[in-house]
């Protein structure tokens, strides 16, 4: 009798741990998500649209490779519930009809569980119809426009737009800028940018000069950067998409001394490559880019882990005219990925409903993710929030382009790293990291 109630209590015992280590399994996920299920499938095929042809190609290959790089160390893993991930891969270009098409084929693809893409806002208004009628989960990120918090099935794994334009608008108050205006292409985006330096300039002390509208076949800025200067602009914001290295071109042909500003697109070498020494000291707001920053110790161990394959992997490009490197990979669209392994790894099941209920619920903080950011998504459906938005100027000196982080938060007479080094401290009020004795401190000084 006693020994088999020892073996009734062993049982119980082994059964609460089986029941205990896959939900820790689960909900810490680490670097890497580890199969915690069984699913009872061999695969599950996810599909990315993007601009795999055409002036955007090297977004739409970027893309593929990051996901290829988390795709093969969560396969390496044990797969999505025992499912070993596959990537169905279809080109957009630069076309909404392409883009919107491919998109209707996955929505309705049931063998398809997951979608990433199409980039750019324009072209996704045009592709979600297709994926919330087929509850078709989908993560996006090369959409900084839009409220997401209008679609069931469709999350964001970019910086939305007004958290960067909040950040980089704090950053030109502080430095005593007054006015500036807008150059970007016509477009969901550049609208709803509009929209809110309209209703928002005043609220940080700046005037809001207007846009001038590109479009895509444009080779030249010339003439609307021409406009915005002889308004008194001290600060324009640029395309985060390619053209806006023509806006770079055109500082660089009219010697414009103000502030370039915008997005994580500007992270492209294409923009030091037209635009030149005249690309130092522009702003780009991004949910973590930390390759150019030279102390690789501050890196983000997910980030570093998910960098450093895809460098091993897929290598680097570098502009040959500015000597500018950036890797092959973009970290953010692996984010989309991991954040679906870890989701599906908390319903245990593929059911789309199911793992976009648990995906909203995410909370995995930023030394986890490939993009070294926290993702957080909430009801909004945005994995990012305002406090995970940083914000870098871009430098040049004679060891080549790197950047400085300018809206860290730092504390009065810390220790600090980089001589030049600017943060702020939790009150808004700005610091510089500036040399004292043997050590670098932050140090109260207006920037």
């Amino acid at each position: 009798m006693i020994k088999r109630k020892l073996i009734i209590t062993a049982l119980a015992i082994s059964a609460m741990i089986a029941s205990i280590v896959p939900a820790m399994a689960v909900d810490r996920p680490g670097l890497v998500p580890h199969s915690a299920w069984k699913s009872g499938l061999n695969v599950i095929k996810v599909g990315l649209i993007a601009p795999m042809t055409g002036v955007f190609a090297t977004l739409g290959v970027n893309q593929r490779n990051s996901l290829q790089v988390i795709a093969d160390s969560i396969n390496a893993a044990g797969g999505i519930g025992g499912a070993k991930i596959q990537i169905v891969v279809r080109d957009g270009g630069l076309d909404p009809v392409a883009s919107t098409n491919a998109a209707k084929e996955f929505a309705g693809d049931s063998s398809i569980g997951f979608v990433m893409g199409p980039s750019i806002s324009s072209f996704y208004a045009g592709a979600a119809p297709y994926y919330e009628a087929n509850k078709k989960l989908n993560c996006q990120a090369g959409v900084a426009a839009l409220d997401f918090t209008d679609y069931k099935y469709g999350f964001r794994s970019q910086d939305y737009f007004k958290d960067d334009y909040a950040q980089e608008l704090t950053i030109l108050q502080r430095k005593g800028i007054k006015k500036f205006g807008m150059i970007y292409e016509a477009g969901a985006t550049g609208s709803a940018a509009d929209s809110f330096f309209q209703a928002s300039a005043s609220n940080y002390g700046l005037t809001y000069l207007g846009w001038q509208v590109i479009t895509s076949t444009q080779t030249s800025h010339d003439a609307e950067l021409q406009k915005l200067i002889n308004q008194g602009a001290q600060a324009v914001d640029i395309s985060n998409n390619a053209y806006g290295a023509y806006t770079t071109q055109a500082a660089a042909d009219l010697n414009f001394k103000g502030i370039l500003f915008g997005g994580s697109g500007s992270q492209n070498i294409a923009f030091q490559e037209t635009g030149g020494d005249h690309f130092v000291g522009t702003l780009m707001a991004a949910p973590n880019y930390q390759f150019p920053i030279r102390d690789k110790s501050t890196w983000m161990p997910g980030y570093k882990l998910h960098i450093d394959a895809i460098v091993q992997q897929f290598g680097t490009t570098t502009g040959p005219k500015s000597g500018s490197t950036s890797p092959n990979g973009t970290a953010i669209e692996a984010d989309c990925l991991y954040a679906y392994a870890v989701a599906a790894n908390k319903a245990r099941s593929f059911d789309s409903t199911k793992v976009r209920d648990q995906m909203a619920k995410l909370d995995i903080p930023a030394t986890m993710t490939p993009s070294g950011v926290r993702i957080h998504p909430g009801t909004n459906h945005n994995f990012y929030s305002a406090d995970g938005i940083s914000v870098y100027q871009w430098f040049k000196d004679a060891n080549g382009w790197y950047t400085l982080q300018v809206n860290a938060v730092a504390v009065l007479n810390s220790r600090c790293k980089i001589v030049g080094w600017l943060a702020h401290r939790s009150n808004g009020d700005p610091l510089i990291c500036t040399k004292s004795g043997q050590y670098s401190y932050y140090k109260i000084q207006a920037v």
